[in-house]
């Protein structure tokens, strides 16, 4: 691949940080209103990345691809999780501090209405939800929300530590429920209770 100036460097960087962030490919217009440029500048970069092999694009919005070795994601199909590791009270929840890594998901394999909110992977630890299927060390794939259902598994705070556990409401507590007789509910009140997201999916590696 052929060198690039500082400015297609630069371009190059917001596109893989906008998809890291949004799950998307930034589209031209949002190119050209970060960098404070015409559109047709924006898109005068675009194609001299394109002509020296970094991006590979067609008419559609949001189809910039980045080509890197011989595995180029497209970014306009992918969906990029960003999985945190210990999450701390006072910090917001996607904050740097708490992303250890991004992985990439098939939208398609998530569940439907799930567009839209933010979505976020939690490394379990511990079998407190092996009834759920959840093992430990296995990747929950959360939603971002403050609120939640009866009966969903949800990312929760308490006392600054996070757990995953399922949600039930009585008498004016929150109940988290495991799922493993090994292990007895917890009990709070409302107000000790921060709902961080609902679980949608898990992603599971085996090494």
């Amino acid at each position: 691949m052929k060198g690039l100036t500082q400015k297609q460097q630069d371009i190059l960087d917001f596109i893989d940080e906008f998809n890291r962030r949004q799950g998307m490919a930034p589209t031209v217009y949002e190119i050209a209103d970060h960098f404070n440029v015409k559109s047709a500048t924006a898109f005068a970069h675009l194609r001299a990345l394109q002509r020296k092999g970094y991006v590979e694009r067609s008419s559609k919005a949001r189809s910039l691809t980045l080509m890197r070795g011989s595995s180029p994601k497209h970014l306009s199909s992918t969906l990029s999780v960003p999985i945190l590791g210990r999450i701390s009270a006072g910090m917001p929840l996607l904050a740097e501090e708490n992303i250890e890594e991004i992985v990439q998901m098939d939208p398609s394999l998530l569940p439907w209405g799930t567009g839209g909110h933010r979505l976020f992977g939690l490394r379990v630890g511990g079998d407190s939800m092996v009834e759920k299927g959840i093992m430990d060390k296995d990747v929950i794939i959360a939603k971002e929300q403050s609120t939640a259902q009866i009966g969903d598994i949800v990312v929760a705070l308490v006392d600054g530590e996070a757990t995953v556990k399922s949600f039930y409401l009585f008498d004016g507590q929150v109940e988290l429920r495991p799922a493993n007789p090994a292990y007895q509910s917890q009990v709070h009140a409302v107000g000790e209770v921060l709902v961080q997201g609902v679980v949608i999916a898990m992603y599971r590696m085996y090494r």
